[in-house]
């Protein structure tokens, strides 16, 4: 192995001194005498160009003007030929050929790839196999999972799983037969590992036609599965997804060494299974190097590709909605990469009409696309879940559950960490801790909610710091008006187009459903109307969404919320809802009747009119509508007695909580804010632990029992002194 002599730098010699030079004697310029020599025997005119003038001086051409030159010596490392010859193995200098004496290896013993057939085979070469199976006239060894011959012969002095060194005596391929004896190699050997030499085949290229063929896949390990029979491994590459099954012991895990996320190369022969395709692979091994960044780059710049987002159109028309896109277009790429990356998707939603339309938005967008590019029929059960949350932020509850189940998933069932999907909450300071929570574990987190998030700067608010995408109106000048149900809606749109007409009517059910009385909840209840949903029905899916979400509780009712919905048959949907909305209207009205003779109500001297009332006491407990909706009823009753142009503050409060709803007039009378109003109490009454939320007109309120008359006092001073 040839490389350059550090010694001299690859010229051959070596400077050993400096001396002056003798033709100019250390001027560095031609003498008078040589320039003259020089022209000699020229033109005129050119001679003339060789003045004597310091400014024509002409460099001496011994020693380029430098007036001395170098002595130097031939480099002795490299014999003057300015590179030397180096052993491949421990480097040391050689004369000539490519190993030294002690590293020369004349025997060379194969060692086969698991792959490998008997067409691998060379007559005369040298292998390394193992012990089989033991006869009185001979002994079978395997070189291979494929290969495997007979060595003649009594008493061997050789046991089952013995390893020893053989050599091909005859190979007879037409009845796969290998003859074997045993190898002569004595003194040093070099083992050289075969690989199966086969073009690597791209998953999204396998189909039933490479059935009982073999094939090279290369590619990420997304899933681990231990079955009672083969460990599945769950590959994928640029192209697409599939399994590869290793055989073992049952029970026993096969290749402990290969985890998540690995890039694998599977060698072995297509199969179906339960009509898919699987791969019962004869090697899998882990890459390292060139190879292993190669096909990472290639998943990773085909996922980033399909991940794109098809469409980024929006619905209606919006100023909000405009600025919003470019932070949907971000939400959808980063749920799109999560599918084709095979991570789970784990969707939270506020428990009501809003965030359960805005969950089944996003979980009709995503399953079908979690089916078609995964073989498992249950894919997506493993690969997506939606929750919902009683309360409107991401409460330490849940995440617990959520890291719980996560983490539990990647032991049991060799899954990556899931994304999580926050839909109407997320956005406030309440959601901080459960967010920093998921963030130790490097969880991705997309927030897509319309609750008052906070001081914005530069489009930015606190929580920012722990979400990777954040879609809130109030970031971009918004503000409660769009629905989370619309924003995911769009979203849902983006990940998937074709579920546009499915879905079409549900930001219309967010809009009613939580009182939003914007331009945009305008135009997609009218869109809804287009699809045969009118206001009054969809105020009654909303009613039954709420309903049906009160005991459902911590589950997600999917078949049953479809048909409320109206995703799926419209006769069972039109029957549903009828029966529902019948015992809902029902069960509120039996909660007024207890509720609203004991309602307080004053006008206060600012002209804003507030009600007080004492849930504990006067309102049916455990049971529909709880403390939250009674107070939303009680507000609406109190709306249409006085008209919602009047500024009407509704209080409702138990031991240790408050629930409060206002009208718009409220905000735009006086900018009345609840999120404030709640960070003012805080500081000013420490000692009473107040926590809460929501939008600027509708939330609800926590503090410590022994406290209750001194904030509830307080929250009602600060009411009287609003001022226009």
């Amino acid at each position: 192995m040839n490389k350059t002599c550090l010694e001299c730098k690859g010229k051959g010699h070596k400077v050993i001194s400096y001396k002056i030079c003798e033709s100019c004697h250390g001027t560095g310029v031609k003498s008078e005498v040589d320039i003259k020599k020089h022209v000699k025997g020229v033109s005129k005119s050119a001679a003339q160009r060789f003045d004597l003038d310091e400014e024509h001086e002409v460099p001496c051409s011994i020693c380029k003007g430098k007036g001395e030159i170098e002595v130097t010596e031939k480099c002795e490392s490299c014999a003057g030929k300015g590179e030397i010859n180096q052993c491949k193995k421990c480097g040391v200098q050689i004369e000539s050929g490519d190993y030294c004496k002690d590293c020369e290896v004349k025997n060379r013993v194969f060692i086969l790839h698991p792959a490998c057939d008997i067409n691998d085979l060379e007559l005369g070469a040298d292998y390394k196999g193992k012990v089989t199976r033991v006869e009185d006239w001979g002994i079978f060894v395997s070189l291979s999972k494929k290969v495997f011959g007979l060595l003649r012969g009594r008493n061997l002095g050789c046991n089952v799983g013995d390893e020893l060194f053989v050599k091909i005596i005859d190979i007879k391929r037409g009845k796969g037969e290998v003859d074997l004896s045993k190898s002569n190699i004595k003194g040093k050997y070099e083992l050289v590992k075969l690989r199966k030499n086969i073009a690597r085949t791209p998953i999204g290229e396998i189909t039933s036609n490479y059935v009982k063929r073999p094939v090279r896949i290369v590619g990420e390990v997304i899933q681990i599965q231990q079955t009672s029979g083969p460990t599945i491994f769950t590959i994928s590459d640029e192209t697409s997804t599939t399994w590869a099954a290793a055989f073992d012991e049952p029970g026993i895990r096969v290749y402990p060494n290969i985890n998540i996320g690995n890039i694998v190369e599977v060698l072995g022969e297509v199969n179906l299974h339960s009509g898919k395709i699987q791969i019962e692979s004869e090697s899998i091994e882990k890459l390292h190097g060139k190879e292993s960044i190669q096909a990472r780059r290639l998943i990773d710049e085909a996922i980033d590709k399909k991940a794109e987002p098809e469409t980024t159109e929006l619905m209606i028309e919006s100023e909000i909605l405009d600025k919003l896109r470019s932070r949907m277009h971000l939400a959808a790429k980063a749920i799109r990469r999560a599918i084709f990356d095979g991570r789970s998707i784990l969707v939270r939603h506020h428990a009501d009409a809003d965030g359960i339309c805005a969950g089944v938005a996003m979980e009709k967008a995503v399953i079908p696309l979690i089916r078609d590019i995964n073989p498992g029929s249950d894919a997506e059960w493993h690969f997506f879940k939606r929750a919902p949350s009683k309360a409107p932020f991401y409460e330490i509850e849940d995440v617990v559950k959520d890291l719980s189940f996560a983490l539990e998933d990647m032991e049991r069932h060799g899954q990556k960490l899931p994304l999580i999907v926050l839909l109407d909450n997320g956005s406030t300071e309440e959601d901080i801790l459960a967010l920093m929570k998921a963030k130790i574990y490097d969880i991705e987190i997309v927030v897509i909610d319309h609750h008052y998030p906070g001081e914005v700067e530069n489009e930015r608010v606190v929580v920012d710091d722990y979400v990777d995408v954040h879609v809130n109106p109030y970031l971009v000048g918004g503000n409660s008006e769009i629905t989370a149900g619309a924003l995911a809606f769009e979203v849902a749109k983006m990940i998937n187009p074709e579920i546009k007409d499915l879905v079409m009517h549900l930001p219309g059910i967010a809009a009613v459903g939580d009182h939003a009385s914007s331009r945009e909840a305008q135009s997609y209840i009218e869109i809804a109307d287009s699809k045969g949903y009118s206001r009054e029905d969809l105020e009654k899916i909303a009613t039954c969404i709420d309903f049906e979400a009160f005991y459902l509780r911590f589950m997600n009712g999917r078949g049953i919320i479809d048909t409320i919905l109206g995703i799926g048959n419209r006769e069972k949907h039109a029957k549903l809802v009828e029966a529902l909305y019948k015992e809902s209207k029902k069960r509120v009205k039996n909660q007024l009747r207890a509720a609203l003779p004991n309602l307080k109500t004053q006008k206060l001297p600012n002209g804003v009119i507030f009600n007080v009332l004492d849930v504990e006491k006067y309102a049916f407990k455990f049971t529909y509508p709880a403390p939250g909706k009674t107070t939303g009823y009680v507000h609406d009753t109190m709306v249409k007695k006085y008209g919602e142009e009047n500024p009407i503050v509704t209080l409702s409060y138990g031991p240790d909580f408050g629930v409060i709803r206002a009208t718009d007039a409220v905000n735009q009378m006086f900018g009345f804010n609840l999120n404030t109003i709640i960070l003012k109490l805080v500081d000013e009454i420490p000692e009473a632990g107040i926590d809460g939320g929501g939008h600027e007109c509708a939330g609800s309120l926590k503090f410590v029992e022994g406290l209750s008359k001194k904030v509830l006092g307080a929250f009602a001073e600060e009411v009287a002194s609003l001022g226009k």
